[in-house]
């Protein structure tokens, strides 16, 4: 094991996956000589200058492109520089590349991964710090994947990339330069698959992306006031692995959901769905919590983004609030 930047982690897996398979290339926005928006290419074009296609600023244009690279057999690694512009590839992303395999009986598929980093806590204000991976998980044929470790970032993208599905694949901006033990040499982390985090015997933390790292944080704190969480990072929302949340929560007896976007139909909802429809409702203790955005478009004002978004003393005051309830 070797200690590596989230950015390195995910780097070396799209080396990898260049060197191991000559269908898989990636295209987007600045990736070539200018190595991405945030540096995830950064060194690359010298060595595989025929694998990083430069486009114009188009995102429908660049999507559409890995779509049909995809349907004739290539496995493109699509960036869009900020998640917030997929919204201008909706068409492709939504009525293409997430139904040619249904409506085609699988005679298609679209192997495509489509990466970009998404989130708050940077300044970049409203149309570039959104975090939704809510809006894609709700589409049938989309996977959707927001590691939040090095380990998981450079796994999940390996696998994600063999995968034969379009897969969209969402990085917080902030876990860029985070650190994190990685495995020399290949390993891959399977899609729907959760992992705990922290073990603990008092309440579940279900969280993801940026919220696994602050959750762990929390955790740290509350022990000191003897509260044990058990931290479970989700790792991809489609496909859920509900099998994982509902042990933890008949082992903990509570349940807070930890995420970053906004609150109203989040992801959070859906998991509190889930539970409530499972063997675990009835090990409940208390009602299911929700830590999650407020329901406004992400400010520019550095205190005014903080705010919006849960932090890590947002999670203790909603977790001991919980346990004050019981005295």
């Amino acid at each position: 094991m070797t200690e590596k930047m989230y950015i390195d982690a995910l780097a070396e897996a799209i080396r990898e996956e260049f060197d191991r398979d000559e269908r898989v290339f990636m295209i987007g926005e600045d990736i070539g000589v200018y190595g991405g928006s945030f540096g995830v290419t950064k060194g690359m074009y010298e060595k595989y200058k025929d694998k990083l296609v430069d486009t114009p600023i188009s995102e429908a244009s660049i999507v559409g492109v890995g779509v049909g690279c995809a349907l004739v057999g290539l496995r493109p690694i699509v960036e869009i520089m900020f998640s917030d512009f997929m919204m201008d590839a909706m068409e492709f992303i939504v009525n293409q590349a997430a139904k040619l395999s249904y409506m085609t009986g699988g005679q298609l598929c679209v192997p495509m991964v489509i990466r970009s980093p998404m989130g708050s806590g940077a300044g970049m204000a409203a149309q570039h710090s959104q975090s939704l991976p809510a809006i894609f998980a709700h589409i049938p044929g989309l996977k959707v994947v927001m590691p939040a470790t090095p380990y998981d970032v450079k796994g999940l993208l390996k696998t994600a990339v063999r995968d034969d599905n379009p897969v969209i694949f969402l990085e917080h901006k902030l876990l860029y330069w985070t650190k994190g033990e990685v495995p020399e040499g290949e390993y891959l982390v399977p899609l729907g698959k959760a992992d705990v985090k922290r073990q603990g015997g008092d309440i579940t933390l279900v969280a993801g992306s940026i919220m696994v790292p602050r959750s762990l944080e929390a955790a740290d704190a509350l022990a000191k006031d003897g509260i044990e969480c058990e931290v479970v990072d989700v790792r991809s929302l489609s496909p859920l692995d509900v099998d994982t949340i509902v042990s933890s929560v008949k082992k903990t007896g509570r349940l807070a959901i930890v995420e970053d976007d906004n609150e109203n139909f989040g992801w959070g909802a859906e998991v509190a769905a889930k539970i409530t429809n499972s063997e675990a409702f009835d090990f409940l203790d208390e009602p299911i919590l929700r830590v999650a955005g407020n329901n406004i478009p992400i400010p520019y004002s550095p205190e005014l983004e903080k705010a919006a978004v849960p932090q890590v003393e947002d999670v203790i005051s909603a977790v001991k609030g919980v346990f004050s309830r019981r005295g």
